[in-house]
């Protein structure tokens, strides 16, 4: 109970955790950051890790001069990270995909929801990919059910650094240009969930589209 308390806190004040992150580690602050998008991109046991308000936060962090952190060094630093995150993920995919299709889960992942994905993958093309990626938790399992699916590398990449290029800029100069404005200071846990609220939108409009569709005439 005490680590899921200090894990919300961290979440809530991402901006005040990083700036003591800063204060303490220096430079060893963009090797940390790097880790943390590697680990929520690249294993899909961890997709509860912070991605979208840890690149505004960041951002934010970078606009502060006593940092000395210099936000396009950020930009390029957690647009490797993704990336390097994102092609572990697939090829654990290609790996181990197969292990999930002989059974009915592992861990949290099903079968049903791979074949959903893989479905999902072949109706919207590698588009899929790239909409994934503003995505909590699918961002994360997306780059796995492509590895163990049928989307072959050379096209599932081309869309992976699409997606990172919009991803990492987007949010970070978002946090540098306007997460040091003194309301948004003030009122950083509601940025946070006004972040993750716009990210899962997307999950709650295709839910509910489920949830209410008509059953189709047989």
């Amino acid at each position: 109970m005490e680590f899921l308390t200090q894990f919300i806190d961290f979440f809530l004040h991402l901006d005040k955790h990083l700036f003591n992150i800063v204060e303490e580690y220096g430079t060893l602050t963009y090797v940390i950051l790097f880790l943390i998008v590697f680990t929520e991109t690249g294993l899909v046991i961890m997709p509860l890790l912070p991605g979208d308000s840890l690149l505004f936060a960041a951002g934010a962090i970078a606009a502060n001069e006593t940092t000395g952190l210099n936000v396009w060094l950020i930009i390029i630093i957690l647009i490797i990270a993704a990336l390097l995150g994102d092609n572990v993920n697939y090829f654990i995919g290609k790996t181990f995909g197969g292990q999930i299709k002989k059974r009915e889960k592992i861990l949290f992942l099903k079968r049903e929801y791979l074949e959903k994905t893989e479905a999902f993958y072949e109706k919207h093309g590698g588009s899929t990919v790239i909409m994934a990626r503003f995505i909590p938790i699918v961002r994360t399992v997306a780059p796995f059910v492509a590895g163990a699916g049928s989307m072959n590398y050379s096209r599932y990449i081309i869309f992976c650094i699409i997606g990172a290029l919009l991803w990492v800029p987007t949010l970070t100069l978002l946090g540098y240009f306007f997460g040091n404005m003194e309301i948004v200071k003030k009122n950083f846990e509601l940025v946070i969930f006004g972040i993750i609220g716009i990210s899962i939108l997307p999950m709650i409009f295709s839910y509910l589209k489920s949830r209410f569709a008509k059953p189709s005439a047989a």
